[in-house]
């Protein structure tokens, strides 16, 4: 493998709504539909499916949902020899969707809490060149996997979702920190000032209008095609994984990130997270 995922599996239970309930409401919603989910198997399956060599580490329970995320990865060419059998249940996630597209999202980590730093001791490093991590798994056992992976000269990519704090010792490392155009204004009042944080760049996601790169000589945007928009779940996992991929296959941040806003559009064009995901030959 040249890409490793280091991240949750879940099972996403999407159900479509007319609109969101406000406390205490009950909205009727459609037919409840269960899929492949979690932001590291999102990451792991969107790279998979472009055909990058590319491993996941994380954590599934012994029971149908975790059957359901190891077929859902094994058939995207994703390798499953690191991903761990927990005592706990599959995590869930359960995601309602809006008419636009938009979604809203409650996660029940279960296994995922099980990923521990010793897993990642077990790790041989020697053909990793990229390391891409999200943050629905302990947050000490990705701060010890980039630790690791800097040590090894391996490029650690961290997707800051959902936003938490990084010891200053793992955004240092850190190129690029992925964060959406939202969690980037909770951090920053600027995107050059998402460097102060201390990573060696950031990529910024601007939704429909594709994403920002910014590194210490400025920031450049790069543009996504235009697309009707059916479901957003997962789009921000799909650019992760294209980007770590692309990123592992020698592209220059600016060249990857351009590739990646292309999967993550053409991912909102259908239903789902993982299902959505384009192939290299769905680009072309």
């Amino acid at each position: 493998m040249t890409l490793l995922v280091l991240g949750s599996a879940n099972a996403d239970l999407v159900v479509t709504v007319e609109r969101r309930p406000a406390g205490g409401e009950t909205v009727l919603g459609g037919d409840t539909v269960v899929m492949p989910g979690g932001k590291g198997a999102n990451t792991a399956v969107a790279a998979g499916r472009i055909g990058a060599s590319v491993s996941l580490l994380g954590a599934v329970g012994s029971d149908g949902y975790g059957s359901l995320l190891r077929d859902s990865l094994s058939s995207s060419g994703v390798d499953t020899s690191l991903l761990i059998s927990s005592s706990r249940p599959t995590g869930i996630a359960y995601i309602t969707v809006t008419p636009d597209g938009e979604n809203s999202i409650v996660v029940s980590p279960g296994a995922n809490s099980a990923v521990a730093p010793s897993d990642v001791d077990a790790v041989d490093w020697s053909s990793v060149r990229v390391l891409a991590c999200s943050l629905e798994v302990p947050l000490e056992t990705v701060a010890h996997a980039v630790s690791a992976a800097a040590a090894a000269g391996v490029r650690p990519v961290l997707n800051l979702s959902p936003v938490a704090d990084l010891p200053a010792e793992t955004l240092a490392v850190l190129d690029p920190l992925v964060v959406n155009e939202h969690e980037a204004a909770q951090l920053a009042p600027s995107f050059p000032a998402l460097l102060d944080l201390g990573p060696k760049s950031v990529v910024v996601t601007l939704g429909a209008r594709g994403a920002a790169v910014v590194t210490p000589a400025g920031v450049t945007e790069v543009a996504a095609p235009s697309v009707e928009v059916v479901d957003t779940t997962g789009a921000g996992d799909a650019f992760a994984g294209a980007l770590s991929a692309r990123l592992a296959a020698g592209d220059a941040l600016e060249e990857a990130a351009s590739y990646a806003v292309r999967v993550a559009a053409l991912s909102v064009a259908k239903a789902g997270a993982q299902p959505s995901y384009p192939t290299a030959a769905d680009l072309d």
